[in-house]
């Protein structure tokens, strides 16, 4: 039975997408790219210097310019365009209310995360909030959930992962966690049955997995 669950943010208890696909359309203008903003959906959670990449075969030191770029227009617009979906707030009260640590576990800057809490007055449903931070060499996601894991005082035999991407899925497995997809994310067709792990349809549902025994 879990007695830690840690979300991943984007796409998982926010739905940024909006926000991110614009400012990544921005940074990829800039470079003399024109794209559709559905293309760029696969943006909105992994790390970015990976996923540029990943997608477009830029070197890293190219990736990391797009991400700059991406910055100028996300940070003072983006990050806005973007709103809690709906129903997280009582999944988290329910689970705290079952006896669950519930913590934040994301690729995000830590300091986005927490500011966009802290605007929707969700900062009190999360007993811990980690996220990327400049300067650490263990940004990887599989380190963000140790580090989560750590801030909730959590087991791994007793810790789930609940993200909406093969990342968190990839993430989960290193650090040793079983994980939960979500199907109201960002994960393109397909992607979460590739992964083997178990998906919820629904916030309800997600609630039974989490709390049965």
């Amino acid at each position: 039975m879990f007695q830690t669950v840690l979300f991943d943010f984007d796409g998982t208890v926010f739905d940024t997408v909006d926000g991110i696909t614009k400012s990544i359309q921005f940074a990829l203008s800039k470079h003399g790219k024109d794209t559709e903003l559905e293309e760029l959906r696969c943006f909105a959670g992994p790390p970015l210097v990976d996923k540029f990449m990943e997608v477009y075969g830029v070197t890293q030191e190219e990736a990391e310019q797009l991400v700059v770029d991406f910055r100028e227009r996300y940070r003072p617009i983006g990050i806005y365009e973007s709103a809690p979906f709906p129903g997280i707030r009582e999944l988290a009260e329910k689970l705290h209310a079952a006896g669950k640590k519930v913590g934040i576990a994301t690729s995000k800057p830590q300091s986005m995360a927490e500011m966009l809490l802290e605007r929707h007055g969700l900062s009190g449903c999360f007993d811990a909030v980690c996220g990327s931070e400049p300067g650490l060499n263990n940004n990887a996601k599989w380190e963000v959930v140790l580090r989560a894991m750590q801030a909730c005082g959590a087991e791994k035999e007793t810790t789930v992962l609940v993200g909406d991407t093969k990342y968190d899925a990839a993430g989960a497995k290193q650090a040793g966690i079983a994980c939960i997809g979500v199907r109201w994310g960002y994960a393109a067709e397909g992607e979460l049955e590739q992964t083997g792990v178990p998906i919820a349809e629904t916030m309800e549902e997600l609630y039974r997995m989490l709390t049965e025994e």
